[in-house]
């Protein structure tokens, strides 16, 4: 199938009522799913997202008054100090291959140069992710099935 063909499907398939749509044409399989439109904040670059200080609990009666924290004021707390491996793609972070399986490292686990760290799912995908250094998992960054954005932290080797 041509590519002018497949645009104007897309396009049918956006402007229209329908939320999928699947050709078939000669050995080729074409499936068109309109997704819902995913919130502003999630396509907008790291730099630019609001800031919002955290709620402050009213203190018990009688309870000493601790100064309220100025906005902004608590930096973002630093990752532990050490080889940092990141995500070298957009996707869906998973620990181990299978739900329920044992995680392929964990805090503490013992890696070599090429071990496999992670998988991150990319387009339906599974991409291995694999330890660029050897040494001691010292903290894993990212919680299982969240989604990651390219070189976002996954973990730290030291």
């Amino acid at each position: 199938m041509d590519l002018r063909k497949l645009k104007t499907l897309i396009d049918l398939v956006a402007e229209s009522g329908i939320s999928e749509l699947e050709i078939t044409e000669g050995d080729g399989k074409v499936r068109i799913v309109k997704s819902q439109p995913a919130p502003l904040l999630v396509h907008a670059p790291l730099g630019s997202l609001p800031t919002v200080a955290p709620a402050v609990a009213a203190p018990p009666p009688g309870a000493a008054a601790a100064p309220a924290p100025a906005a902004g004021a608590a930096p973002a707390p630093e990752p532990p100090s050490g080889h940092i491996v990141k995500s070298p793609m957009v996707g869906t972070f998973y620990r181990s291959a299978q739900p329920g399986a044992d995680p392929f490292v964990s805090v503490g686990s013992q890696v070599k140069e090429g071990d496999t760290l992670c998988i991150i799912e990319a387009m339906k995908l599974m991409n291995e992710i694999e330890a660029d250094k050897g040494g001691t998992i010292k903290a894993v960054l990212a919680e299982n099935g969240s989604p990651v954005e390219f070189g976002q932290p996954l973990f730290v080797i030291e």
